[in-house]
């Protein structure tokens, strides 16, 4: 009786030692499930944490410098903006309650008012919302375009270019051209490559808070501007193919006849004492090939309230909208549900 006693504790004590060790194993899995899946959510929450707190930094230390800024209330701006009771005081409220209830333009973003402030609108817009590069920039390098200007079309009058409030002429503008266009082909191409919103959003921030570097993109569209304009002139010339009515628009004033006198008394002022006129505007929208919608809060209650540059576009093109209250400074609306 004793020996089948002592088999009997042996098989037991076997039995739960096996028993046992799968517990063991199992809670060992357990707990290694447990700590990697705190870790996991650990990681997250310092993640969030950490891209929180660069967002915060970027609106703290850039919001001063930063030339477009962050979304108000439309109306509250309205409010602050427009008091009293003038004629267009109250014409250009009417109109901003047109835009908050007819349109859904709930909020809006200031721009930064100088000769820029079209340009930084439109340019602002493009990077904050991803659109790619124009199809004819997809095709050709746009930093070649300096050099073919000036050494293939023979366009030496280029010196002559002036950067803004540089007033910058001289035989060094060729390499600062060339500097622009860098500028705007490694910006556009960071900004279209982002596909995080609120981090391309970022990049934005801490681009258009950078005078230097946002005045070089602004350069390089006017460039390009002048380059159309050549092109385009030299078609008109020769009588080849079929251009735009635009360049008809804007070659036929007297004071932009010719490639020289467009960039001599219109885009040399651009950034400096003068901006964009409506022409120009065409221009823009069609070489960026995107929808510009502008609502003119001055031309309220008329055919021209809300125009588009430029009046013939394509359906695949984008649109961005912009504002103005006096087709001097634009500002960005925003619709936001």
């Amino acid at each position: 009786g004793r020996h089948e006693v002592q088999s009997w504790t042996a098989a037991t004590r076997r039995s739960l030692c096996l028993v046992w060790q799968k517990v063991k194993v199992q809670l060992g899995m357990s707990f290694l499930v447990t700590v990697f899946w705190y870790c996991r959510r650990l990681y997250n929450c310092l993640a969030r944490l950490l891209k929180w707190w660069t967002s915060y930094l970027q609106r703290r230390f850039l919001s001063n410098n930063v030339s477009v800024s962050p979304e108000v209330d439309l109306l509250g701006y309205c409010g602050r903006e427009w008091k009293g009771d003038t004629k267009q005081a109250k014409h250009i409220r009417e109109a901003y309650e047109d835009l908050f209830w007819t349109y859904h333009i709930k909020y809006l973003r200031q721009v930064r008012r100088d000769n820029y402030s079209v340009l930084r609108a439109v340019l602002f817009q493009i990077f904050s919302q991803g659109i790619p590069f124009p199809s004819w920039m997809k095709e050709r390098d746009i930093l070649k375009l300096p050099e073919k200007l000036l050494y293939s079309q023979g366009c030496n009058w280029i010196q002559q270019y002036s950067f803004g409030p540089e007033r910058y002429t001289g035989p060094n503008a060729f390499g600062k051209l060339r500097k622009c266009m860098e500028a705007l082909k490694i910006s556009w191409s960071e900004a279209s490559s982002i596909k995080d919103h609120e981090e391309r959003g970022n990049m934005c921030n801490i681009l258009f808070s950078d005078e230097i570097k946002e005045h070089k993109l602004y350069e390089a569209i006017k460039f390009v501007m002048l380059y159309e304009v050549v092109e385009a002139y030299e078609q008109m010339k020769n009588r080849q193919g079929h251009l735009p009515n635009l360049f008809s628009l804007l070659l036929a004033r007297d004071s932009s006849s010719d490639p020289l006198s467009f960039m001599m008394n219109h885009l040399n002022a651009v950034g400096d004492s003068g901006r964009l006129e409506q022409v120009e505007m065409l221009l823009l929208g069609y070489l960026l090939e995107v929808k510009i919608k502008i609502y003119r809060l001055h031309k309220f209650n008329t055919e021209e309230f809300q125009v588009n540059y430029p009046d013939e576009y394509k359906r695949e093109w984008q649109e961005i909208s912009l504002l103005t209250e006096d087709d001097r400074y634009y500002h960005i609306p925003v619709t936001r549900t």
